[in-house]
């Protein structure tokens, strides 16, 4: 018997649009991420300089895997970025951690 030959897989195109407010982008200062079993919630926050009040920008869920796919991508463009353009030094946070910020 003569094994049937795998076909090559066939390139998809896909093709994806973009509005004009979101093309313009949304600044942020400030990330909160939590997460259920089924999902993350990513939120985006600019924090104004001595302004006691911000709201979230934007909201971003993704299922486990596909955070953990844009976990692995961030990581892959930093690389690049670093090799490009030199190393980003992050200092420790100074005040109160991330985690005990208290957000109302």
């Amino acid at each position: 018997m003569s094994e049937e030959k795998e076909q090559p897989k066939k390139a998809v195109r896909l093709e994806i649009k973009i509005d004009d407010a979101i093309a313009a982008g949304t600044n942020a200062n400030l990330s909160m991420i939590n997460h259920s079993d089924a999902e993350f919630v990513f939120d985006f926050v600019f924090i104004q300089p001595a302004r006691a009040r911000s709201k979230v920008a934007a909201r971003v869920i993704m299922s486990p895997k596909n955070a953990k796919r844009m976990l692995l991508a961030l990581q892959h463009q930093m690389k690049i970025y670093e090799k490009n353009f030199g190393e980003i030094n992050v200092a420790p946070p100074t005040g109160k951690e991330a985690t005990e910020l208290e957000v109302n």
